[in-house]
């Protein structure tokens, strides 16, 4: 078996950013990463300022916005089509589920809400997000009445909501699934659906069909808001809770530091060696923000802030570079 190798870095910050958090979102645009919501304290939403960090000169600032701004929330959503960030969803101060569907162009600065009615996904928050070249993708949730388990695709160019078949009962509504595209088809992977999920599913949308997916090898633990990305025929997460709190959100549950691989093609998973106990590793956590981002000519993982083993917000940034497979 080849053995993957990867490497985390710590990047260093300078200005003022968003400060230690947990249940917020981010995206990244032309080497800026764009930060949004999240809690400090526990269901609290901190504030609704869009942070902006230079991947290039490691230095935070607030963006100057104009537009229908969104106000704070938590268990936020975003993905990137070109130079255009949208965002969905959350839950708000009073801890009502949000429906509100909002785009931000990096060009102008300006916010845009694009739908809040029935026409595209309902209320949710902690539900997942991810985007191919054209379509916005959503996917389960907490919902107003209990844990969802749709799926939804915006089509950026035609300005229009999709609404995909739901999966069988083998894929229960779930809050803090992995979702990502990969080989053409949208991969939801593991979340929460009152115990933490191992099982992995895929929808072919030229098909229009669910499959549950039987995967091998070194296969991750059950696990719920870890970060996950999709490069090329690999879906690699990290982190994540494992074990809930018996106090639930208000408390922090066993998180793992881990980074696994699952290859799209073979369907086996790999555990991906990447330094940990290392101070340039992040260590486990979940509930982080997260996104994909190409340094160096390489694609990766950058991983912000999120919640640790001892219930206490973070404020870090790393990313991942997954390598070659070696001998």
């Amino acid at each position: 078996m080849a053995e993957v190798q990867g490497k985390w870095v710590k990047l260093n910050q300078n200005g003022t950013g968003p400060g230690a958090r947990s249940s917020h979102a981010i995206a990244i645009v032309a080497q800026k990463a764009y930060v949004f919501g999240g809690e400090f304290i526990p269901r609290v939403p901190v504030d609704n300022n869009l942070y902006v960090f230079d991947l290039n000169t490691l230095t935070w600032s607030i963006a100057e916005v104009t537009g229908d701004v969104p106000p704070p929330r938590v268990g936020v959503t975003m993905a990137t089509v070109g130079e255009t960030i949208y965002v969905f969803g959350g839950r708000d101060s009073t801890h009502k589920e949000l429906n509100e569907f909002y785009s931000f162009d990096t060009s102008t600065n300006k916010w845009t809400l694009l739908s809040n009615d029935d026409s595209g996904p309902t209320h949710r928050s902690y539900h997942s997000m991810t985007a191919s070249d054209r379509h916005v993708y959503i996917f389960g949730g907490c919902g107003v009445a209990g844990r969802l388990n749709d799926l939804w695709a915006y089509d950026v160019v035609d300005q229009k909501w999709i609404k995909y078949p739901t999966p069988g009962d083998n894929c229960k509504g779930r809050g803090g699934p992995g979702l990502t595209v990969a080989q053409g088809k949208i991969w939801v992977v593991y979340g929460f659906s009152g115990v933490e999920m191992d099982d992995v599913h895929c929808f072919d949308p030229v098909q229009g069909q669910w499959s549950q997916v039987e995967t091998c090898g070194e296969k991750p633990t059950a696990r719920s808001v870890f970060s996950t990305v999709g490069i090329g025929k690999y879906i690699i997460i990290y982190g994540g809770e494992v074990d809930p709190s018996d106090l639930g959100h208000l408390g922090a549950g066993k998180f793992s530091g881990e980074v696994y691989g699952l290859d799209t093609e073979t369907l086996a998973w790999e555990k991906w060696e990447n330094g940990s106990g290392l101070e340039s590793h992040p260590g486990p956590r979940g509930w982080c923000a997260f996104a994909s981002d190409l340094r160096d000519g390489q694609q990766g993982l950058v991983v912000y802030g999120g919640n640790s083993p001892s219930n206490d917000r973070l404020d870090d940034i790393f990313v991942f570079s997954p390598g070659v497979a070696c001998n």
